[in-house]
Formats: structure tokens, C-alpha cells, sequence
């Protein structure tokens, strides 16, 4: 049940105390029980049902969010991983007996999980409150105090959420330190017994280098140009459908969106032709008019993705308007492999088509590259998917659907390579926030 006065300062501005503070209460072992743990994911359960509206407006101030898909893509989102995680926190977190070799017997063996201490969560702008709330779900439910950094970039939803979380969870174990370069500078030099962290590979690089000042582990979701192939004899129209649905979530802004096109053999004339027509039935005729369409987060981003429009013919889209951030849905045809937009993560509604001549060739395309962070594929041949699955290295491969892995709670999400490292959601959650720990029993008699 939610508290009905502050119990905490809606902030913490000391690093270096809030995580003393909380490293002093974890010693206690407060929060290490289980009732503790589904008390903590109750109460930010009961967040996010009684504080939606709040938190829909705070998401549409930062992005744009409409309000049907901010709901489905964030609160949807925590709220589904928070209902997974305690119908089977019990059975994840019970120890698991192990066999033993012949020349130690009579003794047990098993496997305990304990929690790590005071870990760090550092969430990115692009779905401020899903971000942020989703690994919080596996630190709590491991047992662990926890700190959550929201981003500075989504002001208001960083806001709600040092509003909230003191209020809803136990703020003696759980605490939010706003700010920006600065405050995030002064939490890495606190030591902390994991730091789990949500964005690009250059912040990445300098959280591993302070991360290595203590030996604390990371896990590191970042991005990367995720490609989807498309085959010929595949249903174009459907293909387009779901590649539009994917891509254009969030205005482009999602770590495992598509990222472009290798359009295999000739279907890349065709699937231009239903790639636009898809457009056009998710977003109408002006998408700047569909309340549910999302807006660049600011400025920067802004100029830097109108800069990649210049690449190649645009087959849909292109429009733009600096004052309000908004870049219509955009598909980009003839564009070279050497292009810009073709050299880092768009991460924005913009996409481009190359064709290959033959799976071979697109293939080699991909593993030419870095690592992404999804690898989505739309064909009918089981050959093909044996190949890609056997020839080629991605966070996550799925065919027929981009995107939607991660609704799935049982399954690991994470990167590999330049994508990232480590993985979350559902039992992995508890995995990476907790010490896998062998216990061996034997008896002197």
C-alpha cells in the first residue's frame, strides 16, 4: 500500500551518502527476506496502477509519448515484468540440491542465491520509466538496496520518479539521485556491488573504467544497428506492416528497432512500394497529426538525424519541423553501405533499404559489422533461419516480428560485442543481481 506522507526527500544530492546510507541498511539484512522483496514489488506495483496518469503526462512532456502507446511501452511493460517476477520469485530463489561424487558421499550440495549489496541503475531518455523500473524488479526482487539514476534528458519523468519511488518503497533501501554529467561522475566513484547501465557505448566505456576501480560487475545494455533481412517469398505487405510497427515505435527512438533494410534478390523495389502504403495506414497521410506519434527528445538529436536525410532517394517521409522535433516516418532507398546514416546507430525514424544480391551477401553484410543488438529476419525458408542462426552473432535473433522479444519475460535480453553485456528480465534478472553461491554440507561423523 502506497504511504501517505513523504517519508524521504524526493532526492538524495550526496552520493557518497545515500550510498552509505543504504549500504548500512542492507547490512542489516532488511532486505533480504522474501516477504520484504514482494512487499517492495507490491508497492511499486500499486505505483504504477494509482500514479498512471501522472506518469503519462511526465512521458509525453519528455518525448511526445501518446498515451496509448507510452501506456503498452512503459507501464505495460514494468507491469507485466512486476506480475512475472512475483508469481515466481519463490520458485526462482530456491536453493537447488546438486549431485555429488561418489568419494564425498554421505553430503549435500546445493546452489543459494544471495543478493549483491547496493547496486546502480542508470536509465537512458528513450523509455524513462520502463528503463529505470525494469531492472529496479530484479534488483528488489534479488534483495538488494538499489540506487536508480534517472536521466536528465527526460526531465520530467526523472522528476515523477524521485517523487514517487521514496513515497511507494522502502526509502531506507531505496533511493534517487537526479542530475546530470556531474552527479552521475560522483556516483561511479562510490563503490557499489553492481552497476547495471542503459545506453550508448561511449558512456559505457567510462562506467567500465570506474567499475574497475572496485572490481564491481556491469551490465551494459546498449545498442547498435540492428538489420532485418527480408527474403524473396515472403508476404511483403505483412513484412512491411511489422517492420513499420517496429521501427517508427517511439519515433525510431528504441534501442532494438530496426536499423535498415537488406532487401535480398528483387524484392527491394516491391517492398518500398508496401513499406510507404504501411506508413501511411499506421500514421495516415500526416503522422505530425496522430497524437500516438513520438517527437525527437531534443535539439542535438534533432539536427544530428536531419543531417542523414540527405542519404540516398526517399521513398516516404522526410518531413520536418525544428520547432516542435518532429521527422515524419522516413524510408530512405539507394543508400551506400559507406553512407553516414549507414555508420552509426540512427536511433531515430529513419530508415534505409539496401539490396543484396543473395543471402550469402547479406550475410556477409551483417557479420562485417558489430555485433547487434537484435537481428530480425521475414522469410519462409527453414534453411534460412537454420543459417542465420548458426552464421551470425546478435543479442537476439528473431524471425517474422521485430521488437516483440521483449515482451516475452522468460527470455534473456542483452547484447553482445559492441552491443552490450550481460542480460535481464525474468529468472536472468535474479541471475544478475544476485551471487550464485555453492554450499557444501558434510557431515564429521
Amino acid at each position: 500500500m502506497a504511504r501517505t506522507t513523504e517519508t524521504a526527500a524526493a532526492t538524495d544530492t550526496d552520493p557518497a551518502a545515500v550510498v552509505a546510507r543504504l549500504r548500512a541498511e542492507f547490512a542489516t539484512g532488511r532486505t533480504k527476506p522474501l516477504d520484504w522483496r514482494l512487499r517492495q514489488l507490491r508497492a511499486l506495483r500499486t505505483l504504477l496502477t494509482e500514479r498512471s496518469e501522472e506518469l503519462l503526462a511526465a512521458l509525453h512532456a519528455d518525448l511526445g509519448k501518446g498515451p496509448k502507446e507510452a501506456y503498452r511501452t512503459e507501464i505495460a511493460f514494468a507491469l507485466n515484468e512486476l506480475d512475472h517476477t512475483v508469481a515466481h520469485l519463490t520458485e526462482w530463489l530456491r536453493p537447488r540440491a546438486v549431485a555429488l561424487p561418489e568419494a564425498l558421499r554421505p553430503a549435500e550440495a546445493r546452489v543459494v542465491r544471495d543478493p549483491l549489496g547496493v547496486v546502480l541503475v542508470i536509465a537512458p531518455w528513450n523509455y524513462p520509466l520502463q528503463l529505470a523500473l525494469t531492472p529496479l524488479v530484479g534488483a528488489l526482487a534479488a534483495g538488494n538496496a538499489a540506487v536508480v539514476k534517472p536521466s536528465e534528458l527526460a526531465p520530467a519523468t526523472s522528476a515523477a520518479l524521485a517523487r514517487l519511488l521514496p513515497r511507494y518503497l522502502d526509502p531506507r533501501a531505496v533511493a534517487v539521485v537526479e542530475g546530470a554529467v556531474a552527479e552521475t561522475t560522483a556516483l561511479l566513484e562510490q563503490r557499489f556491488d553492481h552497476i547495471f547501465y542503459t545506453g550508448n557505448g561511449t558512456v559505457a566505456r567510462i562506467i567500465m573504467a570506474a567499475a574497475a576501480r572496485n572490481l564491481t560487475p556491469v551490465t551494459l545494455e546498449l545498442g547498435g544497428k540492428s538489420p532485418v533481412l527480408v527474403e524473396p517469398g515472403a508476404d511483403l505487405a505483412v513484412t512491411a506492416e511489422r517492420i513499420v510497427r517496429g521501427k517508427f515505435l517511439n519515433a525510431g527512438q528504441t534501442c532494438v528497432a530496426p536499423d535498415y533494410v537488406l532487401a535480398i534478390g528483387d524484392t527491394a523495389a516491391a517492398l518500398e512500394e508496401h513499406l510507404a502504403a504501411a506508413v501511411r495506414a499506421a500514421y495516415g497521410e500526416d503522422p505530425s497529426a496522430d497524437e500516438e506519434y513520438g517527437r525527437i527528445v531534443n535539439d542535438r538529436h534533432f539536427d544530428r538525424l536531419t543531417g542523414l536525410l540527405d542519404e540516398g532517394r526517399v521513398v516516404t517521409g522526410g518531413a520536418h519541423d525544428r520547432a516542435t522535433r518532429y521527422l515524419a516516418p522516413t524510408v530512405l532507398a539507394d543508400v551506400s553501405p559507406d553512407a553516414p546514416v549507414m555508420r552509426e546507430e540512427i536511433f531515430g525514424p529513419i530508415l534505409p533499404v539496401i539490396g543484396v544480391p543473395d543471402l550469402d551477401a547479406a550475410i556477409a553484410f551483417v557479420n562485417e559489422r558489430d555485433k547487434p543488438l537484435a537481428l530480425y529476419a521475414f522469410t519462409e525458408s527453414p534453411a534460412t533461419k537454420a543459417r542465420l542462426a548458426e552464421e551470425t552473432s546478435s543479442g537476439a535473433l528473431a524471425f517474422g516480428l521485430p521488437v516483440a522479444h521483449l515482451t516475452v519475460p522468460d527470455l534473456p535480453f542483452g547484447g553482445v560485442g559492441e552491443s552490450g553485456m550481460g542480460r535481464y528480465h525474468g529468472p536472468y534478472s535474479i541471475d544478475t543481481f544476485s551471487h550464485t553461491k555453492a554450499v557444501l554440507d558434510k557431515p564429521l561423523g
